[in-house]
């Protein structure tokens, strides 16, 4: 299965028009942090709401912080990120978090939002992914002792990613998703060109020598993983 995220509302229109097409490609909606420059705070989240009910979108996203690029004011981003987390938690619609240099923000913000779920409620033992994950390994243990997965792309196979791969050798394969970043984030020996789906396998090749397992067990682990997030179907 693919996901498509969305970055604001016509994209997340084009995420669910590409879904529609294709059986094995699933959509969210959401508001990148980068891309705030039309978030209309309670329009957008009513647009979001009903974009959200369509039966391919299967979480809230790409959401988040980014205080790398500095796109959008921080006080817009915090705001927009907050009251997309109340609209997943509202939809029981796992988020995908887009962090770079926010860690301590996004942190407590989902620890927030976390701690404030009913237990009864599925986001609160499959809350979302930290996509194309980029932090600590305390960063990644306090996120998995949340029940967030987290998201290995492209750079866990760059020569220079060794921290990134002790990160990842210490946290349980369970929680661990695989994705592309598409069209960024390309693997070695693709790094630097358009990323593409089909590069998954070379990113899972990697996980299996940072994990020490077989190819066919991070196959199978990964997608169920994927299927315990989204709820989507397997397909044969």
């Amino acid at each position: 299965m693919v996901l498509v995220p969305g970055l604001d509302i016509e994209t997340s229109k084009q995420a669910i028009r590409l879904a529609e097409n294709h059986k094995i490609v699933f959509a969210a909606v959401g508001f990148h942090p980068n891309d705030l420059s039309s978030w209309q705070d309670e329009e957008s989240i009513e647009e979001l709401y009903k974009l959200a009910q369509h039966h391919k979108v299967v979480g809230i996203g790409e959401i988040g912080l980014d205080y790398y690029r500095n796109y959008s004011p921080k006080q817009r981003q915090l705001k927009a990120f907050q009251a997309q987390l109340i609209l997943a938690e509202e939809l029981q619609k796992p988020v995908i978090i887009h962090n770079r240099n926010s860690h301590d923000d996004i942190l407590r913000m989902m620890n927030e939002w976390h701690t404030n779920i009913d237990p009864k409620n599925k986001l609160f033992r499959c809350p979302g992914v930290l996509h194309s994950f980029d932090g600590s390994l305390e960063f990644a243990r306090n996120a998995v002792e949340m029940n967030f997965y987290l998201g290995i792309s492209g750079p866990i196979t760059y020569k220079n990613a060794n921290d990134k791969r002790e990160t990842i050798r210490s946290i349980p394969i369970e929680k661990l998703l695989l994705e592309t970043d598409a069209p960024f984030l390309s693997p070695h020996p693709h790094r630097g060109k358009r990323n593409e789906p089909s590069y998954i396998p070379i990113i899972a090749k990697k996980l299996t020598e940072v994990k020490n397992y077989d190819l066919a067990d991070v196959a199978r682990v990964t997608t169920q993983n994927s299927i315990n997030l989204f709820s989507w179907e397997p397909v044969n």
